[in-house]
């Protein structure tokens, strides 16, 4: 099993978490809430209103997000669902647990103790220089404040 950090579309409560448990694309146990320790930039890009965390550390807010425990079936669904390495490209992050709901083994429980988990992360190093500009925000909601509704891939 595999930690993964989820900060955008994925999220419960938002349009593409119906993917996080569909068992058929692989097992996702959702452990806990948490944030990026280092600041990156998240942004909403492109015309289908993309969330994308911009691999730029020590810039912008801690990113707030969710960690799953996921097995390798469902880390290679996500790594082709986020267009792995080219959109966006899979790195270890350290995560700040915020709230923490998994049950596991010594290791997880001792992690999680002292507060700061690695895991993988869908970030990106590849985006046209001028996302650089857009607004950041701390935390993505696809239908916040900013109204730049996620347009589903059925619909593109």
């Amino acid at each position: 099993m595999a930690r993964v950090f989820v900060y955008g579309t994925l999220k419960k409560g938002q349009p593409n978490y119906k993917h996080m448990i569909n068992t058929a694309k692989g097992l996702a146990k959702f452990q806990g809430r948490g944030r990026t320790v280092e600041k990156y930039p998240l942004v909403i890009a492109g015309k289908y209103n993309i969330p994308y965390m911009l691999n730029i550390p020590g810039t912008g807010h801690h990113i707030a997000g969710e960690i799953y425990s996921v097995d390798e079936q469902m880390l290679q669904f996500l790594d082709e669902f986020e267009g792995c390495p080219d959109m966006y490209q899979r790195t270890l992050m350290r995560i700040q647990v915020v709230e923490w709901e998994g049950k596991g083994g010594t290791g997880e429980a001792r992690a999680a103790a002292d507060g700061v988990l690695e895991c993988f992360v869908y970030s990106t190093a590849t985006y046209p220089p001028e996302w650089v500009g857009l607004p950041y925000y701390d935390s993505y909601d696809s239908s916040g404040k900013h109204g730049l509704s996620y347009v589903l891939r059925e619909s593109r």
